[in-house]
């Protein structure tokens, strides 16, 4: 089983750039994306002509903002949305998708914004997430994609020092929230398969960021420690533009 996962940057500025293509190249089972920045009826029409995929999105009160996707090739069990608490749950960034043999979340965390207004906010986000997850895993192993907005550890940031406690993504607070998620009962794939490799999944627009490759890895696939012999690969398409993401896959052996 193949799943992708694309902070696409806006649904419909990704499919003027070749979007459904990508997605019927990567082959994948199931295609993740987050950030559609469009209500549930334009996300639709935008996929329009996306063959062989059940779609279920979820989308923000507020309107061309956030927004999750879940595009799969076998219809879920079940489908819910949100993590059960308002607050959280009206800017539509968790979407999970039941299959036979886990649950496929998809989640857009917060960002903590410029000088770092919305900390405070994401460390309670980061917390009731967690208790989320928890929870679902009680009930069948969970795999987590997502733009989590925090780079986990030096290796998973170009500029580690100067950015430290100072700038979005790479807080004390962000770490220490990401971890304990881990902490829950889940493994990083990518770092599973490889601990030592440097790669991004996302550049700042400015400053020829991607050119220079002065990037984050703020993309991840968390997986259920109770399927971390059924991970085959998990890896990041650096090459494929269209968004200041790039999509990153996994590979699992489910039968």
């Amino acid at each position: 089983m193949k799943i992708v996962s694309w902070n696409v940057n806006g649904i419909r500025a990704a499919v003027k750039k070749d979007f459904l293509n990508e997605v019927k190249k990567s082959k994948a089972d199931i295609y993740c994306v987050q950030e559609t920045k469009a209500q549930d009826d334009q996300v639709l029409e935008a996929l329009k002509d996306l063959k062989g995929y059940t779609i279920n999105t979820v989308s923000a009160v507020k309107k061309g903002y956030s927004g999750v996707g879940i595009f799969s090739k076998e219809e879920p069990l079940s489908i819910s949305t949100g993590i059960g608490i308002e607050e959280h749950d009206q800017e539509g960034r968790v979407l999970c998708a039941e299959f036979e043999a886990f649950y496929m979340v998809n989640v857009y965390v917060p960002n903590s914004g410029s000088g770092l207004k919305r900390l405070e906010y994401r460390a309670e986000w980061d917390e009731a997430f967690a208790n989320y997850l928890a929870n679902l895993r009680k009930t069948k192993p969970v795999i987590v994609t997502g733009d989590f907005n925090v780079a986990h550890q030096p290796i998973d940031l170009a500029r580690p020092k100067p950015n430290y406690n100072k700038t979005s993504g790479y807080t004390q607070v962000e770490i220490d929230g990401i971890s304990n998620i881990l902490d829950q009962g889940f493994l990083d794939a990518y770092r599973e398969k490889y601990p030592e490799k440097v790669e991004y999944t996302f550049w700042s627009v400015r400053f020829g960021a991607r050119a220079k490759n002065v990037g984050w890895r703020i993309d991840y696939f968390l997986v259920d420690e109770k399927l971390k012999e059924n991970i085959v690969d998990s890896s990041i398409q650096t090459e494929i533009m269209g968004s200041d993401h790039c999509p990153l896959s996994l590979e699992m052996s489910l039968g």
